[in-house]
C-alpha cells in the first residue's frame, strides 16, 4: 500500500497478466484518509497502450474508489517480461460538493498554494499461464517410456473401437439391404395381386352381363308364347 496525507493507494504496483494478442486488466483502489473531498487524476507514460476508467474523479471523506486499468493487446511479450511504463496518480483537496464532472486539469497545477500529492506506480508483467509443476516421484527417464506405453494402449483402444464400428456398420448395411429386397418383393406381389383382382372384376362383369341377356331372351320367349296362346283362343 502506498500512503500519503490525503489517500492510500493499493496496490503499489500495477500487475498485468500478460498474454500475447489479448487485453489484460488490473485494479487499484484509492481510499480517502481525510475529512475533505479529494479529487484525483491518473496519468501514464504510454496513453495509447492503456485505458484508465475513471481517469479522474472525487473520493468522498472516508470513502474509496476503484480505478480499472486495461492494457491493450500486445503482439509479443517484451524482452525478459520487463516493462518501463509508469503511472502517476495526483490528488488534491477540493471544496465540499465537488463532483467528478467538476474536476479540471488546472486543479492539479501546483499554484496558488495548492498541495498536490503525487504517487508513482510501476507496471509489472506476470505470465498469464505459468507452467505446471512436475508431480513428485516422476523421473525424467521414465516419462518417455510411460508416455509411449500410454500412447500404444490408446492406439490399441482406438483400433479395437474402429473394428467394432466397422463390424456393426457391415451388419447394419446387410440388414438394410435385406429389408430393401423384401420391400421390393412385397411391392411386386402387391401389384400382381391388384392386376389379378382387376381381371376378376372384369370377368365378373362380363358374366353378369351375359346372364342378364339370357334371362331377357327367356322372358321375351315366354311373353311371345303367352301372346300367341291368347290370340289362338280368341
Amino acid at each position: 500500500m502506498t500512503t500519503g496525507d490525503l489517500v492510500n493507494i493499493h496496490p503499489t504496483e500495477l500487475k498485468f497478466p500478460f498474454e500475447a494478442r489479448r487485453q489484460s486488466s488490473c485494479t487499484m483502489q484509492l481510499t480517502n484518509k481525510t475529512s475533505n473531498y479529494v479529487a484525483f487524476k491518473v496519468k501514464t507514460t504510454n496513453p495509447r497502450k492503456y485505458c484508465v476508467r475513471p481517469n479522474t474523479g472525487v473520493v468522498l471523506p472516508g470513502d474509496s474508489c476503484d480505478v480499472t486499468v486495461t492494457m491493450q493487446a500486445q503482439r509479443e511479450a517484451p524482452l525478459e517480461m520487463q516493462c518501463k511504463d509508469k503511472f502517476l496518480v495526483q490528488t488534491v483537496i477540493v471544496s465540499d460538493g465537488t463532483t467528478s464532472r467538476d474536476v479540471l486539469a488546472d486543479m492539479f497545477n501546483k499554484e496558488d498554494g495548492r498541495v498536490i500529492e503525487d504517487f508513482k506506480l510501476r507496471v509489472v508483467y506476470i505470465p498469464a499461464n505459468p507452467p505446471s509443476p512436475v508431480p513428485e516421484g516422476s523421473e525424467e527417464g521414465n516419462s518417455p517410456r510411460t508416455s509411449l506405453n500410454d500412447t500404444g494402449s490408446t492406439f490399441d483402444d482406438v483400433s479395437r473401437t474402429l473394428d467394432e464400428t466397422n463390424e456393426r456398420s457391415s451388419e447394419a448395411w446387410s440388414m438394410i439391404s435385406k429389408l430393401t429386397d423384401e420391400k421390393t418383393i412385397a411391392i411386386h406381389q402387391s401389384q400382381k395381386l391388384k392386376q389379378e383382382l382387376d381381371m376378376l372384376k372384369k370377368e365378373s362383369s362380363k358374366k353378369q352381363a351375359g346372364g342378364y341377356s339370357l334371362l331377357l331372351m327367356v322372358l321375351v320367349g315366354l311373353l311371345g308364347c303367352l301372346i300367341g296362346y291368347i290370340l289362338n283362343r280368341t
